[in-house]
C-alpha cells in the first residue's frame, strides 16, 4: 500500500511535534508493508527529493503566508500527481491550504485526516475558513482524534463524530539515541541533576510565562529547552523577576535532550491553550519515567498526565497552583518517583509507535476497502482530571 502524507512542514525544514508525529507513523507503518511518502513546503527554492528514514520526502518552494498558513501554487501540481500513484492520502489538519489544495488538486481517492488540533487564535480568519473547512472534513473518508478528550472537547470533532477514530501519538524510543555518560556528564556539570525540565518550541500557547511566575521567589531549578517567537520576551520577563536558578539552554539535539531528560526531576509543561493538542514532549517525559505536570485544557496533555498518578495536573493559567504542585512534587521525592514509574507503564501500555502504527494500518485497509466501522475504543476511557 502506497500512502501519502500532505502537512505544511517536515524534515528537514522543520522538527516540530506534528513532524515527528508523521516520522513515527512513517516509519511504523513501513514495517507493516506501508510505502509513505511525504509532501511538504519550504523555503528553498530549488528543493531536491529525499528519502529519509526509508520513506521518500518531496518539497515544494513556499510562496506566501497569510495568518501562518503556507501557500504553494506548486504544492496543488505536485499533490495531484503524488496522488495519483498512491493508494490513500492521508492529510494532518490544521492547515486551511491543505483543504484548498485537496480541492483543486480534484483528489479522489480514499482519504484519513489526522486531526492534531483546533484552530484557536486566528479566530476572526477562522469564520472565513469555516465553510471550507466543514466541507473538507465532510469529504475525507475517516477522520481521526489525537485523543479521547479532544474529541470530547472539540466542537468541530463532535460534527464528525461518526466517521472519527480515535487513535493516539505513539512515540518508538529505539529511535533515540542510547545512553551517553559523558555527555549526561557533561550536563548535570553545567544544571546539576535535580531539576524541573521543559521542551519544546518557545510559543505563546506553552505558558511559559506562567512557570516562570510560579518559580518566582523560590529556588527550584528550572531547565528551558528550545527556540521560538518568543525566546526574548521570556528572558525578559525571567531577567525582571530576578530568576538567576532558570536556565534557558536553548535548542539542542536529540542526544543533549535524551540526556536532560534522564537527569532531570520532574517534567513541568505549562501549556494553558487548546493549541497545544496533545503534547509530544511531555509524551517524552513519561517515556523516560518522569513525574509531570500539566494544565487541564481538555486535550491530550491530560491522558497523558494523570492528576494524582503519573504527575500533577493544575488549572490553566495559574501560576500558583503551578507552583504549589512543583514543591508537592519536590518536598516528596518516593511520591514523585513512584508517579514517574507509573507514567513510564502508562507510556508503554498505550503509547508506543507500534501501537499507533497497528492502529493507522488497520484504519487505511479499512478505508481503501471501502468499509470504515465504527469508531476505535481507546485503551482507557477519558476521565475528568482534578487540579491541586
Amino acid at each position: 500500500m502506497r500512502v501519502l502524507h500532505f502537512y505544511k512542514t517536515y524534515y528537514p525544514d522543520s522538527v516540530g511535534g506534528v513532524e515527528q508525529v508523521i516520522r513515527q507513523m512513517c516509519v511504523g507503518t513501513a514495517r507493516l508493508g506501508v510505502r509513505n511518502e511525504v509532501l511538504s513546503l519550504t523555503r528553498e527554492r530549488e528543493p531536491q527529493p529525499m528519502h529519509f528514514e526509508g520513506h521518500l520526502v518531496k518539497r515544494v518552494p513556499l510562496d506566501f503566508e497569510i495568518a501562518s498558513t503556507g501557500f504553494s501554487f506548486a504544492a496543488v501540481r505536485e499533490l495531484a500527481a503524488m496522488a495519483r500513484g498512491a493508494d490513500l492520502i492521508h492529510y494532518h489538519f490544521p492547515w486551511p491550504f491543505m483543504d484548498l489544495a485537496h480541492f483543486l488538486a480534484g483528489i479522489d481517492k480514499p482519504s484519513v485526516v489526522t486531526y492534531h488540533s483546533d484552530i484557536v487564535r486566528q479566530k476572526y480568519l477562522l469564520r472565513l475558513y469555516k465553510p471550507l473547512c466543514h466541507r473538507f472534513l465532510h469529504s475525507v473518508d475517516a477522520v481521526v482524534a489525537t485523543s479521547p478528550n479532544y474529541l470530547e472537547s472539540s466542537p468541530v470533532l463532535g460534527r464528525y463524530r461518526d466517521k472519527t477514530r480515535v487513535i493516539t501519538y505513539g512515540l518508538d524510543k529505539t529511535t533515540y539515541p542510547d545512553q551517553d555518560e559523558a555527555l549526561q556528564d557533561k550536563w548535570r556539570a553545567e544544571v546539576g541533576d535535580r531539576f524541573f525540565l521543559f521542551v519544546g518550541v518557545l510559543r505563546y500557547y506553552k505558558g511559559l510565562h506562567i512557570l516562570l511566575d510560579a518559580v518566582a521567589n523560590t529556588d527550584y531549578p528550572v531547565v528551558i529547552v528550545g527556540a521560538g517567537p518568543i525566546e526574548r520576551e521570556l528572558k525578559e520577563h525571567a531577567r525582571r523577576l530576578g530568576l538567576r536558578h532558570v536556565r534557558f539552554v536553548g535548542a539542542v539535539g536529540d542526544a543533549d535532550k535524551v540526556a536532560l531528560l534522564k537527569l532531570c526531576y520532574a517534567v513541568a509543561f505549562p501549556s494553558h491553550l487548546r493549541s497545544e493538542a496533545f503534547g509530544i514532549s511531555l509524551l517524552e517525559g513519561a517515556m523516560y519515567g518522569k513525574p509531570m505536570i500539566s494544565s487541564e485544557i481538555g486535550t491530550g496533555t491530560t491522558y497523558i498526565n494523570i492528576h494524582n498518578e503519573t504527575g500533577l495536573v493544575v488549572p490553566p493559567s495559574d501560576p500558583q497552583a503551578f507552583g504549589q504542585a512543583m514543591r508537592q512534587l519536590w518536598d516528596n521525592p518516593v511520591m514523585a518517583s513512584e508517579m514517574g514509574k507509573r507514567a513510564e507503564a502508562r507510556y508503554w501500555k498505550l503509547f508506543t509507535a507500534e501501537q499507533m502504527a497497528l492502529n493507522y494500518r488497520a484504519l487505511y485497509d479499512e478505508v481503501v476497502a471501502g468499509r470504515v466501522t465504527v469508531p476505535m475504543v481507546p485503551a482507557a476511557p477519558a476521565a475528568p482530571q482534578v487540579g491541586v
